[in-house]
């Protein structure tokens, strides 16, 4: 039995504690905040209730496998998981409209061709089939297995199946998201749709490799959830509970500034007031260029490791406390599509990134009594992907975002009690990153520009677990990280993962 410390609490380092408790580890976690979850915060006033984080779950079996793992107790009996039908609304730039349903691709294909008609429909169920295979070839080893040695691998390959494209007498196949969607998609909506996958994760879909399908394909194969009884915070609260339970102990309001090593090896941290935590693990959730500075300075990536990831978009998130009750028949999620995607993407990605003037709006409406003060009310969160680290006038960009989402709920502004923004600056005091940047998933290609460094290190025991480090950013893969990291520690360096 080892010791083992955990810095921060967040999804993937409390994922990471259940499993080492139950393989019979004493496991304690250190948090600088005052409570667990990361990202998945919420905000309560007035008898409203918002989650801050992410609104949405995919690939909920990620922490059913957690549930099955850490206790008797599946997941379902611990949260109110239900399935989001439709999974979404989309709202085009040229006023169209479809509901596609959840997890059903060919209910997807039978609702777009009702909406943009046959020919687009038959487009992108051949994408689904391609993006399936892309999934195929690249789900072991970005999610399920520690990261490649021979990592370059990854890095050098594009998996997704592009069909040939001929232009100017040559034939090229696409290299990105956003060549994907012009080749051979060839509809403006179609694109707008694929590309709102990649938007929503902060990437480029101009410069993000054409594996990015896979995004939109977790989605429309596996659905999306949602937890009725507080939001996705309440899953972090069971994954919380499920730690107590295996008696992994919490300390909050602790800040580690050190990670103590002895000839080579971790020997325990030490904490902001001084005292000093001896173990022979430990396993940092922390944010990026964080952990070299712990580790007194030094490197702890060796020469020919993914480096460390840095940068990324975050998000402004606006939530809206609504006189008057939720329509029956209300889509659960909207997206609410920029009237001009280049304006838009070269706003936000180009050399001089800023908010952009018509921005794409994700507008969240959940059926759950427990987020409202009573049936003639609702809560209404709207969300925009912002450079991280933007100091921009928030309060005049929220004024965009309600002006876009009124496309999709309207008379919105009379019916508005209060709002309150929620700002990079505010998700950076939430999980402790640098302009409040968001990680994005790993995704193969692209140079290896989209992988993330190895759970493990060149420090012995000393191992990275949550959104920075294998396999990168999103619920899921939080998850993941946990469970590759505790398989590393239990089993040694053979652990290949899942089965």
């Amino acid at each position: 039995m080892a010791r083992i410390a955990v810095i921060g609490a967040g999804m993937g380092a409390m994922a990471a504690a259940a499993r080492l408790a139950v393989a019979g580890h004493r496991v304690a976690v250190y948090e600088r905040t005052g409570t667990y979850g990361g990202a998945l915060r919420r905000v309560e006033r007035d008898g409203f209730s918002f989650d801050t984080g992410p609104g949405l779950l995919p690939l909920p079996a990620v922490w059913r496998d957690l549930f099955v793992k850490t206790g008797k107790e599946p997941l379902e009996s611990c949260v109110e998981l239900v399935q989001v039908d439709p999974s979404s609304r989309h709202v085009f730039a040229d006023g169209t409209e479809v509901s596609l349903p959840n997890a059903s691709r060919a209910g997807v294909v039978a609702a777009l061709d009702e909406a943009l008609g046959s020919t687009a429909a038959r487009r992108w169920g051949d994408f689904l089939v391609r993006a399936r295979e892309t999934w195929d070839r690249t789900r072991r080893p970005l999610l399920e297995e520690p990261l490649w040695p021979n990592w370059k691998v990854l890095a050098e390959r594009e998996p997704y199946p592009a069909v040939p494209h001929k232009r100017l007498l040559r034939t090229r196949r696409a290299g990105t998201l956003a060549e994907v969607g012009a080749w051979e998609l060839r509809d403006a909506r179609l694109a707008a749709l694929l590309e709102s996958h990649a938007l929503a994760y902060g990437l480029d879909p101009r410069t993000a490799p054409a594996n990015t399908a896979v995004l939109p394909y977790m989605e429309y194969a596996f659905g999306v959830w949602y937890v009725r009884g507080g939001g996705l915070r309440e899953l972090a609260r069971a994954v919380y509970e499920r730690c107590l339970a295996r008696r992994v102990e919490f300390h909050f309001g602790a800040e580690v500034t050190e990670i103590a090593e002895k000839d080579g090896r971790v020997a325990g941290v030490q904490l902001a007031d001084g005292a000093v935590a001896e173990a022979e693990f430990v396993v940092a959730g922390v944010a990026p260029g964080v952990l070299d500075r712990l580790c007194g300075g030094s490197a702890v990536r060796g020469d020919g490791e993914v480096p460390q990831q840095h940068g990324g978009a975050s998000r402004l998130t606006v939530l809206l406390a609504l006189r008057g009750g939720r329509p029956e028949g209300t889509a659960h999620r909207t997206v609410v599509h920029a009237p001009d995607r280049e304006a838009e993407l070269e706003a936000l990605f180009g050399p001089a990134a800023g908010l952009p003037a018509r921005p794409t709006v994700t507008v969240l409406r959940p059926e759950d009594p427990a987020l409202v003060p009573d049936t003639d009310h609702e809560a209404v969160t709207l969300t925009s992907v912002v450079p991280a680290g933007s100091e921009a006038d928030t309060e005049e960009h929220a004024g965009r975002l309600v002006e876009a989402a009124e496309r999709a709920v309207p008379g919105l502004r009379d019916r508005l009690l209060w709002h309150e923004v929620r700002a990079p600056a505010d998700v950076a005091a939430d999980t402790g990153v640098a302009g409040g940047a968001v990680p994005v998933p790993a995704l193969a290609g692209a140079g290896g520009r989209l992988l993330h460094p190895a759970n493990g290190t060149r420090v012995g025991g000393l191992f990275t677990v949550g959104g920075w480090s294998h396999p990168g950013g999103g619920l899921p893969h939080a998850g993941m990280s946990g469970a590759l990291v505790a398989g590393l520690i239990v089993e040694g360096p053979e652990f290949r993962g899942s089965q």
